[in-house]
């Protein structure tokens, strides 16, 4: 096992014991999980002692919308707790527990993965260790807490407009979005079919790296790392920012160029397409196809904003809907054509997160929630992959990501650790 990893098969039942015991008393944890799965996790440990799977020992949470067998599926809603339990694992949990993962537990989400900001008004909403007092960041929240607290190694989650990169912005820690068919979606309850992705959060983008070709059934050798031309942005992605982020980007780019990288600002093109292609037409329509039934039958049950979000379904067409799918096709063309084997650098999110209690009027949550879908929003419309890296910049946790066209996974993770080794000297 690489030194670079916390995690060994002789130390994986004493660091279970001392995150379960945290887990359910400390304070911090509270909310984080919505089941701890003591039992399996046990099991699992002890034969992770006398295995040799690349992941055995490594604590892994596991997002509470992909099937656990014998486990219900609930997506932290209250509509689906009812709900038999998952028969067998989702293929990509399979994988990971094959590879000697041993599952602390279910962490809490957004409901049905529907905000990126990760309150949750059923199950409470994690702590941001980061930035107390402030939104974790969704939809993955309980998974990015989970690995910002120590409790796991690795979270697993969704990634529908960057619930895995706002939390691990928010929280201080990596969110890898994979390429959506990198990684089967079988199992896993689906927000939206177009833009939905699974994979990991961790510590580093070796770890990231390691469970994403876990869960994707890929030779787990790690890429070396290898630089990319940057692209920053110049027509996307850095309006309504705060000065903290403006500052500590701009003092990023300048390192990333001391360093030797080559950093260059220009417009994309093919960002012209983009406004045509609104995310919400697909998230609504699509949520609401998987969950018309709960949708009609129990509004009570829902958050009242999620609720509202499925309901701007009816604001379209099925035409329209149909003519957004094929401006997408048109883009993700025109942005991999574009973009080549250059990848995109631009902060993860415009924003700080925002204090919990900004967030209790409808008008600010939906401002502040538009504005951290925002910038990772571009990976999942453009079927890309991308990542978040946190770095610190005059004593403030800061997030930078890159994105690289669809397929390129791995040598978008080769850069990352150059770029993640420059994050790491601010």
């Amino acid at each position: 096992m690489s030194a670079s990893f916390p995690w060994t098969p002789d130390t994986a039942a004493t660091r279970l014991e001392t995150t379960l015991e945290r887990a359910a008393g400390e304070p911090a944890a509270r909310s984080v999980f919505l089941k701890l799965l003591g039992d399996r996790a046990r099991e699992q440990a002890e034969r992770a002692s006398a295995a040799n799977g690349p992941l055995a020992g490594a604590l892994i949470s596991v997002k509470a919308l992909f099937d656990v067998e014998g486990e219900t599926t609930t997506s932290a809603t209250r509509v689906l707790a009812g709900d038999p339990p998952a028969k067998a694992d989702a293929p990509a949990i399979a994988r990971l527990e094959a590879a000697g993962g041993v599952f602390v537990g279910l962490t809490n989400m957004s409901e049905f993965a529907y905000s990126g900001l990760g309150l949750n008004p059923h199950y409470g909403t994690p702590e941001n260790p980061a930035y107390p007092g402030c939104a974790p960041g969704g939809s993955t929240s309980g998974g990015a807490v989970s690995v910002a607290l120590g409790l796991c190694d690795i979270a697993i989650g969704s990634d529908t407009g960057g619930s895995l990169r706002i939390p691990a912005a928010f929280t201080g820690i990596t969110g890898f979005k994979p390429t959506q068919s990198s990684v089967s979606m079988d199992g896993g309850k689906p927000l939206s079919d177009s833009l939905d992705s699974f994979g990991p959060m961790a510590r580093s983008v070796a770890a990231c790296e390691l469970a994403w070709q876990v869960m994707a059934g890929k030779d787990t050798t790690p890429a070396n790392p290898a630089p990319a031309r940057l692209i920053v942005p110049a027509n996307f992605g850095f309006t309504e920012m705060d000065h903290a982020v403006s500052e500590g980007f701009r003092a990023l780019v300048a390192k990333l160029r001391v360093a030797g990288l080559e950093v260059v600002e220009r417009e994309i093109a093919a960002m012209s397409m983009y406004d045509g292609v609104p995310p919400w037409h697909m998230t609504s329509v699509e949520s609401r196809a998987h969950y018309e039934r709960h949708f009609q039958a129990s509004p009570d049950q829902f958050d009242p904003r999620v609720h509202a979000r499925m309901g701007r379904a009816e604001e379209i067409s099925a035409v329209e809907y149909r003519q957004t799918l094929n401006r997408r096709q048109e883009f993700i063309a025109a942005f991999r054509e574009e973009i080549g084997e250059n990848m995109l650098l631009l902060p993860t999110t415009p924003k700080l997160p925002p204090r919990i209690e900004e967030l209790a009027d409808d008008d600010a949550f939906n401002r502040l929630n538009l504005l951290a879908l925002r910038n990772p929003s571009l990976a999942n419309v453009a079927d890309a992959c991308a990542i978040a890296m946190p770095y610190r910049h005059e004593e403030t946790t800061l997030s930078a990501m890159l994105v690289a066209a669809g397929g390129r996974d791995a040598e978008l993770l080769a850069c990352a650790k150059v770029v993640e080794a420059g994050l790491q000297t601010m």
